[in-house]
């Protein structure tokens, strides 16, 4: 596909002759059949078959096998064999015997490589020499047999739990059926220091018989808890995966990249899903190490999508609302100075604009009369082919009906529409101008009340999709991690996540909490708002309250407190108070902001002004605005109430 910028896409998953891409089956949710449809259907090319997803299958070894041909993948690993190694001779008969059953597994199953992870058992031998005799022993068998064993040093291996530890086995081995195993989560667990794995890239890559992925958030926490809960897929989390994986394939690695992750919510969600999750994690992976190092991104054939095009800002915020939750909407619009400029010729959505923010509100007639949600975002972008290519690379999922590409579904539903930047975009032309508002569609709106564009948008995500979503925004829009947030709510844990382009431009801030039930809380358990940016906060609160905007009122202990804390004017903590401003500052930097009450069942607006290099989002004001916003609720349910 011949792209804006001159450069052609390359192929991404199903379609490709690079390297392989394989994932584990302890991955996913689901029976063992389940599992292998999922990653069949998301693209994968192979599989690693966790033996007790085997043991608790009605298939057989070679049933599976021939599953797992028909749909396209191979078996890529069997795993995992525990405890081989041993200090008591009978044990190691013992083991050796149980050996020889998996071997008998592994040729119904067609796999040619064995996981052996390092003992935690108490009788393990502590020993390397010893250790690689036994693991000779047990690679002559496997060899005879046509078979590999990989060793893998566990984080918490009773004493072998370094890689380098386990290459020390291997090379005193010395046989060659016995390879290593690197498991960047038990590597990186143990040295994230970049520098200390940089020995890996001088490894003999014919010794690497397999690479397991998983990222995780760095912790401090039993590093077993931590691998058996807290893996995440590479690029949501915090580990220096291109660098890892840089270094193997620069040792010479020929395997495939194969995801091993275990992961509480993982295990529960639907398998499809996760499987084109993990895979897309895979791509954002590959992207990175070749942008790292291009030689060994073409000698590998990995993805290498075209570079995300410059973003200019949002081109639009799309809000969808019933009968109530529009007339609601459009009224906390207009007291914000904005002018409705343009109706779709569908007739059912309208335009609405202040300087550079534009709002498209669209009247959803099957929905509730109070529902209201952002549908769709547009950015605009310097090259919106390239933007469409990499959603296509990044297994974005296309808007039904458009045939252009230009527009895709995030994975929490959200519609992305790719603009182009410019007077007269295209995407306008269906909003036929209104006659009264005297202003053409395309037309600069002057800034009623100081509103200049939209600082950010702010979605509240399901608690299963959270880093499915960051990196989906960070693939597709080259978005970057700008800061994580994690608050103690009213109502519950908050935790945030920030996004932006590196101009600041596009900015999107992602939140979720891990539950909502019951009338207890706010009755919003999904909130979602839009921020415009203004370069005078205090002319634009006051045109608000002039102009009758919902603005909220913030307790008076707000603002005692923000004196102690920043000792800011008085004169200025009073109209601060008088308006419901909240403030913020870090190194470098101040924000102002201020908040409506929800319009209709989860939207409502803020309006922010960033001085200096603040690049927050006053995340430690969140807590301030959801009283002040359930405040504001109760108090309207209580005036709509009836007399008795």
């Amino acid at each position: 596909m011949q792209l804006d910028d001159g450069s052609v896409m390359s192929t991404a998953a199903g379609d490709h002759h690079g390297i392989r891409r394989a994932i584990a089956t302890v991955c996913l949710s689901g029976m063992l059949e389940d599992k292998l449809d999922a990653a069949a259907a998301a693209g994968f090319d192979g599989v690693e078959i966790f033996e007790p997803d085997l043991i608790a299958s009605s298939s057989t070894p070679a049933e599976v096998r021939m599953r797992c041909a028909d749909l396209g993948l191979s078996i890529e690993l069997y795993q995992p064999f525990r405890d081989f190694d041993t200090a008591l001779p009978d044990e190691l008969a013992a083991n050796l015997r149980r050996a020889e059953h998996k071997f008998d597994v592994m040729e119904e199953l067609g796999a040619d490589t064995v996981l052996v992870c390092s003992s935690v058992d108490a009788t393990a031998l502590d020993d390397t020499a010893r250790i690689a005799d036994q693991f000779h022993v047990l690679a002559e068998r496997a060899g005879r047999r046509g078979f590999r064993v990989a060793y893998e040093a566990l984080a918490w291996g009773r004493h072998v739990n370094t890689w380098s530890q386990s290459w020390d086995v291997v090379r005193l081995g010395d046989h060659p059926s016995l390879g290593l195993c690197l498991d960047s989560f038990h590597v990186l667990s143990r040295t994230p220091q970049p520098d200390a794995i940089a020995a890996i890239a001088h490894l003999p890559g014919e010794k690497i018989f397999f690479l397991q992925l998983a990222d995780a958030p760095l912790m401090r926490m039993d590093v077993l808890q931590w691998s058996r809960h807290h893996r995440l897929f590479p690029g949501q989390g915090d580990f220096d995966l291109p660098l890892f994986v840089d270094h193997i394939l620069t040792a010479g690695y020929s395997g495939p990249l194969s995801l091993e992750v275990f992961n509480d919510i993982f295990r529960q969600s639907a398998p499809v899903h996760t499987a084109v999750d993990a895979l897309r994690s895979l791509l954002v992976l590959e992207e990175y190490v070749a942008r790292r190092s291009p030689a060994t991104g073409e000698k590998f054939g990995l993805t290498s999508p075209p570079r995300v095009p410059s973003l200019s800002g949002h081109a639009f915020v799309e809000l969808s609302a019933g009968a109530g939750a529009a007339a609601e909407v459009a009224g906390a619009l207009t007291s914000f100075g904005f002018t409705q400029t343009g109706t779709h010729r569908t007739g059912r959505t309208q335009l609405w604009q202040q300087g550079d923010a534009r709002i498209l509100l669209n009247a959803a007639a099957d929905a509730a009369a109070d529902a209201s949600e952002i549908t769709s975002l547009g950015f605009d972008s310097d090259g919106k082919e390239r933007l469409a290519a990499r959603a296509a690379t990044f297994l974005a999922t296309p808007l039904p009906g458009d045939d252009s590409g230009m527009s895709v579904t995030a994975p929490d539903s959200t519609v992305l529409h790719f603009c182009d930047a410019g007077d007269d975009p295209a995407w306008m032309v269906p909003y036929g101008p209104v006659a009264a508002a005297g202003e053409a569609p395309g037309e600069p709106v002057r800034a009623a009340t100081g509103l200049t564009r939209i600082d950010h948008v702010a979605l509240t995500q399901p608690f299963d999709y959270f880093d499915e979503a960051a990196l989906f925004y960070r693939a597709v829009l080259g978005l970057d991690p700008a800061s994580d947030t994690e608050f103690a709510a009213p109502f519950g844990l908050v935790r945030g996540r920030a996004l932006s382009d590196p101009s600041g431009r596009v900015r999107i801030a992602l939140q979720r909490t891990l539950l909502r039930r019951g009338e207890w809380a706010p009755n919003v358990p999904d909130p979602q708002h839009v921020a415009f940016a203004t370069d005078d906060i205090l002319a634009t609160a006051r045109a608000l309250q002039e102009r009758g905007a919902p603005l909220l009122t913030v307790s008076d202990n707000y603002y005692e407190d923000l004196d102690a804390r920043f000792g800011l004017d008085p004169g200025l903590i009073d109209a601060m108070r008088e308006f419901g401003i909240l403030y913020d500052r870090e190194k470098g930097g101040e924000f102002y902001h201020l908040y409506t009450s929800v319009q209709g069942s989860r939207v409502f607006f803020e309006v922010v002004q960033r001085i200096g290099s603040y690049a927050g989002y006053g995340s430690a004001n969140s807590a301030v605005r959801m009283t002040a916003q359930r405040s504001a609720r109760a108090h309207r349910s209580r005036r709509a109430m009836p007399a008795v």
